[in-house]
């Protein structure tokens, strides 16, 4: 669901509570349309993550940091100008609408006090973020909006804002229930859900559902709600205005596999049981929560496009290639078949007449029933029986290299898934370049980088610390996995890996000390987290002392096989994975 007013109401109270009176130490723009304050107050930092991207515009303390680009934006250099040094002054929303302003104190570049407002509007593809003076002309935007695109409203430098249009809608706050069923009785005809929508300041059509929902059906029209049906809206609103006035509960809706489907304030009952609630510590890490692997997700689709393009592409062609191989090995499980007809043909040929379609012989393999063998008649009865002979050394040398060609192509196959995951799952650029590198080295995409161009450092893989103290390091790709498997790891060191998932190799560093179940525990959530499986439950992990560790001949980077090891299934999670992580 979008971010609505009524959820802004109860997130702009707990930033105001937590960042007033903070400093901006830093300010990073991590892409075209999100800004990242670093803010610092008395007590502790926070990183204020701004977004006007239309699938998910919003504001909210963020305890992941986008990867910042090699050189910042001409709008971070702006921002960074006006705002670092700056105190936070104010968070004030205006009225249940999505919009958000950060007021700021400063100082100009001759040391006199200024002030400035950052404005955050959140409105689907509408969405931006403005820099105002004290005046409230417009210093900059994310989102320049010139007289072709908007003939009322214009976002450009030098010019005065101007609030976005206001709505004719009731504030909760302010108005009563009984004003509120007044305004829904004007649209008789509207579904009940609608005619909320249309009253209702700041109200998402989520909540609104379930208003009519708790009271009536969705569905219902305004016209049609009997008396106690009113009475229990009234009810529902009045329940509602409390929740504005006091305080609300910022819950997740789950849907069955885990993923992430709604959130909100308040308590959601319209899916019955087949979205399960999960109440959130703030409103700040629910938003921060709920987006985090959307955008990592987009982030990655943006920058490696080509690379998941050419694996697809790659992993598509060696299926092909594999059912067509598959097929031809079938052909060749006939080749007993041949054999014995040359057999035969060739223990008769004394008995059978040249130049006959077909040769009728006693089968001494079948208790001596008669078995018709097809023949060539431009030839003698040996010569048929010669190529019968021919026919199944064929199929038989077929069989062997289909064999072996059909085992490659398994190979390669989950070299590929395991390449897709890796860059599904990388963070950063520095992983997405080494991938790219390991991908061209593979010949799955043409090398772009100049002759004389200077290879980047290599790059260190993840690291973690186990609650008893255990470095556990995470390969952030092939090269590294095998790397971290066959030369950093000792004999002693404990491996781990998801079962038959594609996935990260993960080493705990034992250094001459027994590893606890604890640490292996918080090791394979780690493993289950840094593979395929991150969104999945119940994930098998593999593991095993280094030491019963092999590389294949000839495999691809990344692969190792093991016989003597053990399993344990847990669940991936990303905020206690997160926690363990050393940065």
């Amino acid at each position: 669901m979008p971010l609505d007013g009524y959820y802004l109401h109860f997130l702009t109270g707990e930033l105001r509570d937590a960042l007033v009176g903070s400093r901006v130490e830093k300010v990073h723009q991590p892409a075209r349309q999100e800004i990242l304050l670093h803010l610092r107050n008395y007590r502790t930092a926070y990183k204020l993550f701004l977004s006007a991207s239309a699938n998910s515009p919003r504001l909210h303390i963020t305890s992941y940091a986008p990867e910042n680009p090699a050189k910042p934006p001409m709008l971070c250099m702006l921002l960074r100008k006006y705002l670092v040094g700056a105190k936070l002054r104010a968070i004030t929303q205006a009225g249940l609408d999505r919009t958000v302003f950060l007021d700021f104190d400063a100082t100009n570049e001759i040391g006199d006090p200024v002030s400035l407002r950052l404005c955050v509007e959140i409105m689907a593809k509408h969405s931006n973020i403005i820099l105002l003076d004290a005046n409230g002309t417009i210093l900059d935007a994310v989102k320049r909006v010139d007289a072709t695109q908007s003939s009322y409203r214009q976002v450009l430098p030098g010019l005065a804002y101007i609030s976005p249009p206001a709505q004719d809608k009731l504030d909760l706050r302010d108005s009563p229930p009984d004003d509120v069923l007044e305004r829904i009785r004007q649209t008789p005809d509207k579904a009940l859900s609608s005619a909320l929508l249309q009253a209702l300041q700041g109200a998402s059509p989520l909540v609104c559902r379930e208003i009519a929902n708790r009271c009536a059906a969705e569905e219902t029209s305004v016209r049609d709600l009997t008396q106690p049906q009113t009475a229990l809206l009234l009810q529902t609103l009045g329940a509602l205005q409390t929740t504005l006035m006091t305080g609300g509960e910022p819950i997740i809706l789950c849907e069955p596999d885990g993923r992430y489907a709604d959130f909100s304030f308040m308590d959601i009952t319209q899916y019955g049981f087949a979205r399960t609630p999960k109440t959130c510590g703030s409103y700040s890490a629910l938003l921060d929560d709920f987006y985090f692997e959307r955008d990592r997700l987009d982030r990655t689709h943006q920058r490696a496009a080509d690379m998941l393009k050419a694996l697809s592409n790659a992993a598509a062609r060696t299926a092909r290639k594999l059912d067509a191989q598959r097929i031809e090995l079938e052909r060749c499980a006939d080749r007993e078949t041949l054999r014995i007809r040359g057999e035969l043909v060739q223990s008769y040929a004394g008995m059978l007449d040249k130049g006959a379609p077909f040769y009728d012989v006693p089968n001494y393999y079948d208790g001596g029933n008669i078995l018709r063998i097809p023949a060539d008649p431009a030839l003698s009865p040996m010569a048929n029986a010669q190529k019968y002979y021919k026919e199944y050394r064929k199929a038989k040398t077929a069989e062997q290299m289909l064999a072996g060609l059909i085992a490659a192509g398994e190979q390669e196959l989950q070299y590929l898934e395991t390449l897709t995951d890796l860059v599904s799952r990388a963070d950063t650029g520095a992983e997405l370049s080494a991938l790219r590198d390991e991908i061209e080295t593979a010949g799955y995409l043409k090398r772009k980088r100049k002759g004389n161009e200077k290879n980047p450092k290599p790059l260190p893989p993840l690291e973690y610390r186990s609650s008893d103290g255990f470095r556990i390091l995470v390969g952030r790709n092939n090269i590294q996995n095998d790397r971290l498997s066959l030369k950093t790891a000792r004999g002693s060191d404990l491996w781990l890996h998801t079962q038959k998932i594609p996935g990260s190799h993960v080493i705990v560093c034992a250094e001459g000390r027994e590893i606890p179940p604890s640490t292996i525990e918080q090791a394979a959530m780690i493993a289950a987290y840094n593979s395929k499986a991150r969104a999945g439950a119940q994930v098998p992990v593999d593991y095993t002392f280094a030491k019963h560790l092999k590389k294949p001949v000839g495999a691809k980077p990344g692969k190792v096989i093991y016989h003597v090891y053990n399993t344990l299934t847990v669940n991936p999670d990303r905020e206690q994975t997160e926690a363990l992580r050393v940065e």
